[in-house]
This record gives C-alpha cells, sequence and structure tokens, in this order.
C-alpha cells in the first residue's frame, strides 16, 4: 500500500484474501466465498457496500465493462500484509520483532514446513550479517 491508501479494515482484508486468491470475481463470487470460509458472515448487500467503498479507497479495482460488475484487488498481498505487521509491530511489540516471533509461536504451533521456511530466513538473515 502506497502511503495514500488507507489500511484495509478486518472485513476488507477478508474481501481482499478472496481476490487475491480467486483473482476477478463478482460481488456474489465474494459473497459466496466468504460464506464458505465462515470467516466474515455477511448479507450480499453489505459485501456490495464493502467493495463500494474498497473501490472508492483504491483498494480494489471495478471493471464495469459487462452488466455485472467484476472486482479486482488493487494492492498487492504480500506488500499489504507487510504493511500491515510493520504497523502491529511498532503498536503492539514497541518495534521488537523477536516478541512478535515468540509471541506468535507461544500460540499457534507451527507446522514442520513453517519451521524450515523460519529456520532458512534466520539462517539467511545471520549469513547476511557476517
Amino acid at each position: 500500500m502506497t502511503p495514500s491508501l488507507p489500511q484495509p479494515t478486518r472485513a476488507e482484508l477478508a474481501i481482499l484474501r478472496v481476490l487475491w486468491k480467486q483473482g476477478r470475481c463478482t460481488v456474489r463470487q465474494v459473497h459466496e466465498a466468504l460464506q464458505k470460509t465462515q470467516e466474515y458472515e455477511t448479507v450480499y448487500t453489505t459485501v456490495l457496500k464493502l467493495l463500494q467503498n474498497m473501490t472508492e479507497k483504491g483498494l480494489v479495482r471495478r471493471d464495469e465493462r459487462e452488466r455485472t460488475h467484476v472486482y479486482a484487488a488493487a494492492i498487492n498481498e504480500q506488500k499489504t500484509q507487510r504493511d500491515l505487521l510493520r504497523d502491529l509491530v511498532d503498536r503492539a511489540f514497541g518495534g521488537s520483532t523477536a516478541s512478535l516471533v515468540i509471541q506468535a509461536l507461544s500460540i499457534k504451533k507451527a507446522s514442520p514446513e513453517e519451521l524450515e521456511e523460519i529456520r532458512k530466513l534466520l539462517d539467511k538473515n545471520e549469513g547476511g550479517k557476517k
């Protein structure tokens, strides 16, 4: 996200995750995907209004060439995650990434694959400091 774009709300993030995963979607497709995940339960008209607001904010793009509007994420998933995480680290952990990682690993067990990724990242960071 560029500094001019607001951070997405929880509901907007749920919609963005659908768009990042599935690509371009109609309101109905986004609504159905949200209902399946039960991550964010809402009615169709609320999803429509959220997408309209997100279009105004610059978080999604709307293709109006067909009768049914199709929406796509206008912001990058990884960059959005990094921006949100940077803000969380600063606000909740006083800028300490170690505190964030310790808390994250204490509340939810990491899979062997995730631990391997973490080890590789640690090795890469340690290698860069030598």
